[in-house]
């Protein structure tokens, strides 16, 4: 029997999964959890085989609590980026599945990776290979999530603890490594490929 964790903050979605692998004879699910933050907690608590992750929790992120976990993981996501596929394999995830995949496809993915194997949606390594990897520092991606949020680069940069030069330095950077016209249209090009 393979147990499997659920990580996945809409309620819907998490209960909705688990009611359709309860239908496959070898898989069990063990336990579901709702925020980031408690993933850890519970993979200790439940010593699943196999977590299926959503990236985008309260509490803390899927990809970074997926670096931090000794066991098999499936990112499963509405967010099939090409960044944040190269981001879960870094982060040495063993698969990535979109949320429209089918429930077969799903019980697939956890039977090969709990098998050793990795498991990629097929659209999006193809949309993997043509993306580049993310050309922005640390530094110019934090600046321009925060600005995302809007408001002045005075604000943008109280919020980071930085001056507004140096905020200004960093949002110009990202700007013109994305080849975008402003700070939105970057922000909106680092989003669309999974870089923020």
């Amino acid at each position: 029997m393979i147990r499997v964790l659920l990580a996945d903050d809409q309620h819907l979605v998490r209960q909705a999964m688990a009611a359709l692998l309860s239908f496959e004879p070898d898989i069990e699910v063990v336990a579901e959890v709702e925020r980031g933050d408690l993933v850890v907690a519970a993979v200790a608590e439940h010593r699943p085989d196999v977590v299926l992750l959503d990236i985008e929790m309260p509490g803390r992120d899927g990809l970074s609590v997926a670096a931090d976990l000794d066991v098999k993981v499936i990112i499963l996501t509405t967010f099939g980026r090409p960044g944040y596929l190269r981001r879960a394999m870094d982060a040495g995830v063993s698969g990535f599945v979109v949320k429209d995949a089918r429930a077969e496809e799903l019980a697939a993915a956890i039977r090969d990776v709990c098998a050793g194997g990795r498991v990629v949606d097929r659209r999006l390594a193809a949309a993997s290979r043509t993306t580049g990897a993310c050309p922005l520092t640390a530094r110019e991606r934090a600046a321009l999530r925060a600005a995302a949020g809007g408001g002045t680069i005075a604000d943008v940069a109280a919020r980071l603890f930085l001056s507004p030069g140096t905020v200004r330095n960093y949002l110009s950077a990202a700007i013109r490594k994305t080849g975008a016209r402003n700070r939105a249209e970057a922000a909106r090009i680092a989003e669309t490929n999974g870089w923020l």
